[in-house]
């Protein structure tokens, strides 16, 4: 009987710490699905700058970032680029300017401003955001060196107040050519915008341009980030008082770059201007009347060297994510930032049919890549705000979405450009074992001890052999709906590269590099 007691009472103290033990495990349990619940309102973390680096990344940044050497007019500084070298000098004279400096925009020799201001506020844009990532795999003097080969060249533009030099060559003198750059032998005249001949337009993205170049350059160069706020002011000033489309004051330039409006660059401008003044009537500007007038809430449009709406949305949502604005009317610039990231996700209720039917997202069939990878642009810049201000969820038509919806986006369309695409080719020349041989780009195709005029050179166009030169860098056309490419130096709308696409594919790598927050201040 005693053993037998002791043995139960054992047992039963036994049985009591086994239930406690169960209890107490259930008591965790729970608290734990509690807060684990609580952060379901919160993104997973992510690793500051620099953050682990991806390489496949890096080196596509790297590969992109030459082809602003590529395309640099002027007397070449370090010159990387072999076949390359001094071109253009006396670009500017005949109004006692120096223009020499900028880029040649495409496969061609002509410098269009308008575009050339799009693609330095969109790399001053891209070094703003992911300077950390640039620095990281030693590309951030690169972008700054190349960013002010082109902001040298818009300051020699801007001469006085409401003078401002858009174009530099006759696009139809020059297109009778077919020679590299260093041996051009044809006129190139200069076209202007002034107070009698107006355009909002370009001067409005030159003054964007310069205001954000001013943020990039303000701690390392103080006294030129001063002077490209100067004339950034007296631009957009100039833009907003002498309304009118160059597109309509000056028709021929309506052939290459035509513009569908000036409202948005007027909105685009006043925001960079903002960012970089801190002055409140830059952002009354935005949220009153003009904003009214031009934002088009709401309305989500493709991000472009003609359409800086759904950048500029994503531009004054930072103001929203960072708690610096309390503004009513930057809601409706964030929703419609939101409205453009719920296109663009392919399984958001409102997600664009405009994609091929491999997911690249898919407008023109003209220079079709700039639209994907502007979009996955700001797709990964949004992602990174949600991020870095633990947003956890971003709703389109009752369904979330969470930030790494956005970045796997923009991963989607950047794989396709390297190379994950049906023709298991990369559409960035020099990466990867298969990429365009045919590229529509002069210098890259006649050999650079050749000797040609401005029409023998033509033999080379037509030339049935790969380019000489490699146009490394260069972002082409892109596929069809259908997803063929064909790769001939006669196909413009396919195998020409510009320099804007280097832009946004250099800003989309950038924000790929490493996984990283967003920076709160570009101050």
């Amino acid at each position: 009987m005693g053993k037998e007691s002791k043995s139960r009472g054992f047992f039963g103290w036994f049985l009591v710490l086994v239930i406690l033990a169960l209890v107490v495990g259930a008591v965790v349990y729970i608290i734990k699905k509690k807060l684990d619940h609580g952060n379901d309102n919160k993104p997973t973390p992510v690793p500051g700058p620099p953050g682990a680096i991806d390489h496949k990344y890096a080196h596509a940044l790297e590969i992109a970032m030459q082809f602003f050497d590529v395309q640099k007019s002027g007397r070449l500084v370090d010159n990387k680029i072999s076949w390359r070298g001094d071109s253009a000098l006396t670009d500017g004279s005949e109004a006692k300017l120096d223009l020499s400096k900028g880029m040649y925009d495409a496969g061609d020799h002509v410098k269009f401003g308008f575009p050339m201001a799009f693609t330095a506020t969109v790399l001053s844009w891209a070094i703003l955001e992911y300077r950390d990532q640039m620095e990281a795999v030693n590309q951030l003097e690169p972008a700054q060196q190349s960013l002010k080969w082109i902001t040298d060249f818009l300051l020699n533009a801007h001469p006085s107040q409401n003078v401002l030099y858009i174009q530099v060559g006759d696009p139809v003198t020059d297109h009778k050519c077919w020679d590299r750059p260093e041996d051009m032998t044809e006129k190139r005249p200069l076209t202007q915008v002034n107070a009698s001949v107006p355009g909002t337009e370009v001067a409005a993205e030159t003054a964007a341009a310069m205001a954000s170049a001013s943020l990039v350059f303000k701690t390392a160069d103080s006294t030129y980030s001063s002077t490209l706020l100067t004339h950034a002011k007296q631009l957009f000033t100039f833009a907003d008082n002498n309304r009118g489309s160059y597109s309509e004051k000056i028709p021929e330039v309506a052939t290459y770059y035509n513009s569908t409006g000036y409202g948005d660059e007027l909105l685009w401008a006043a925001s960079w201007l903002y960012h970089a003044t801190a002055d409140q009537s830059y952002l009354e500007y935005v949220t009153g009347e003009n904003g009214k007038e031009f934002a088009q809430w709401g309305s989500p449009t493709w991000f472009s060297w003609d359409n800086k709406l759904a950048g500029t949305q994503v531009l004054l949502s930072r103001l929203s994510f960072f708690g610096a604005s309390g503004n009513s009317v930057i809601e409706n610039y964030r929703k419609s930032a939101e409205a453009v990231m719920c296109g663009l996700l392919p399984k958001s209720p409102a997600a664009t049919s405009s994609r091929t039917a491999s997911g690249l997202i898919w407008i023109s069939e003209w220079n079709s890549l700039q639209h994907p990878v502007a979009s996955a642009f700001l797709a990964a810049l949004y992602g990174d705000y949600m991020l870095t201000t633990q947003t956890a969820k971003l709703t389109c038509g009752g369904h979330s979405f969470e930030p790494s919806d956005l970045r796997k986006f923009a991963k989607s369309q950047a794989d396709y450009v390297l190379g994950s695409n049906p023709l298991k080719m990369s559409f960035l020349v020099g990466y990867g074992d298969k990429y365009p041989q045919y590229v529509h780009h002069r210098g890259a195709s006649i050999p650079a001890d050749a000797t040609t005029g401005c029409t023998d050179g033509f033999q080379w166009l037509n030339s049935t052999k790969p380019n000489p030169n490699v146009a490394v860098g260069a972002l082409v056309g892109g596929p069809f709906l259908n997803e063929t490419f064909v790769d001939s130096r006669n196909n413009t709308m396919q195998t020409e590269p510009t320099t804007y696409n280097s832009a946004v594919i250099v800003g989309l790598l950038s924000s790929l590099v490493t996984a990283s927050s967003a920076v709160k201040s570009f101050g």
